[in-house]
């Protein structure tokens, strides 16, 4: 199976890469071959660079460049975006200090080192292999739901209900309005995309102060009754002098609460309709169970849950004999990397779940920068994707799917199936 044949020939005339072009966040595998063709390290007229290639975009991200947006150019684009993030929310009320920029995904070392450190010491391998039980019986029932529906839309059976839960749980968070928290999970993840619509950016903002509020009172509420989670653990190691200020603390709940689902639902859903559309490989797992790990590991090069990463040159990098300067905001392409024929080759666009080496993908980025949630979403894709494929030998799509329309968090919004 491949989608490396574009939905409608590019236009020549068009930039090079403009996420922005009707049907790219459908299928954006044609505009990624095109960059790797023609330009594979790119620098856009908005001023910023794209790296396209799997070895460039391996070497940023272990680079050591910054991945705070206070580092980038005072005019460019992304520091204006950041710049308006802030003032678009307008002044903070009382006491409140205003979380945005202070997650370990926004900071540099040392502030990186000490925040995923502290965060690190509760979320072990350990911790999360123990989770495997729960994440089984969680998917189980949505199977049960999936198999009482006959149809239904998998992302909302399926593909949400089960990293959401998951996450609630190592956090310690009681139930609470989840309709309410997934639409400002919703709009928060709009902070890594472009946002070109003032609007917009004032909807988003009051998302984000919104999240805050309610990520407050949970650690209030948990600092009243602690128990074995991973809130209760974050509370202890600031109040134990861990240099964890209250907004930190904020910004790094929000960061896993919302991180720690989002990119998983993506996983699942892009993953589970890569197999749908390459029947011969789905049936290889279903004869194979014990493929489902590389299985994952395939979903992840194949279609990644998040497209780009980012960094800001701290002094001039040289890739392949052009020099981006101090200063330039530069696209790491995720996506672009883990289709690369020079390094997966000729078969890169196709889904293989044999494919040796399928975790040589960069999709959980790199560098201090890896993505601390990867084992997490590792168990909970293995866990659905063998169970499904094993329980429904008959399971096929029931309609088109709909992309959610994101350049960056890109997923699926639906995905009708039928247990057959």
């Amino acid at each position: 199976m491949t989608d490396l044949e574009p939905l409608e020939p590019l236009d020549p005339f068009e930039p090079l890469f403009n996420p922005f072009a009707p049907g790219y966040t459908d299928n954006p595998y044609p505009s990624y071959s095109r960059l790797r063709a023609e330009e594979p390290v790119h620098e856009h007229p908005f001023g910023f660079w794209v790296l396209s290639r799997h070895d460039d975009v391996s070497a940023l991200l272990r680079s050591g460049n910054s991945v705070d947006y206070r580092n980038a150019d005072e005019g460019s684009a992304a520091r204006l975006q950041a710049d308006a993030m802030i003032e678009a929310a307008g002044p903070v009320t009382g006491d409140t200090i205003d979380a945005y920029g202070m997650s370990m995904l926004d900071r540099d070392p040392p502030d990186h080192t000490r925040l995923r450190g502290l965060v690190a010491k509760v979320f072990t391998p350990r911790s999360v292999a123990a989770l495997e039980p729960f994440i089984t019986e969680l998917v189980d029932a949505s199977l049960d739901r999936l198999a009482d529906a006959g149809t239904t839309d998998l992302i909302e059976a399926v593909a949400f209900p089960i990293p959401f839960a998951v996450i609630s749980r190592m956090l310690g968070i009681p139930e609470t309005d989840h309709a309410r928290i997934r639409e400002l999970s919703g709009l928060l993840v709009r902070t890594l995309e472009p946002i070109g619509d003032p609007d917009l950016l004032q909807e988003i903002n009051r998302a984000r102060l919104e999240m805050q509020d309610v990520v407050r009172e949970l650690i209030g509420f948990k600092r009243a009754n602690p128990g074995e989670d991973l809130l209760t653990a974050l509370i202890a190691a600031e109040e134990d002098g861990d240099r964890l200020s209250d907004e930190e603390l904020v910004a790094q709940v929000v960061l896993l609460y919302v991180a720690g689902h989002e990119t998983t639902v993506n996983l699942i859903g892009n993953g589970t309709l890569a197999l749908l559309r390459a029947p011969a490989e789905l049936a290889k797992l279903r004869q194979s169970p014990e493929l489902a790990a590389n299985a994952v590991e395939e979903m992840l090069r194949y279609d990644s849950p998040v497209q780009q990463s980012r960094r800001i040159i701290l002094d001039s990098y040289e890739v392949r004999g052009r020099a981006i300067p101090k200063g330039a905001f530069v696209i790491a392409g995720l996506a672009s990397a883990n289709r690369d024929e020079a390094y997966w080759g000729p078969d890169a666009g196709e889904f293989r779940v044999e494919r040796s080496g399928a975790r040589n993908h960069v999709a959980f980025g790199g560098g201090p920068h890896h993505c601390l949630g990867a084992a997490l979403a590792r168990l909970e894709a293995r866990v659905a994707v063998e169970r499904m494929a094993a329980r429904f030998p008959g399971l096929e799509l029931a309609g088109e799917p709909v992309w959610n329309g994101r350049i960056n968090l890109r997923g699926l919004s639906e995905l009708p199936v039928k247990v057959g």
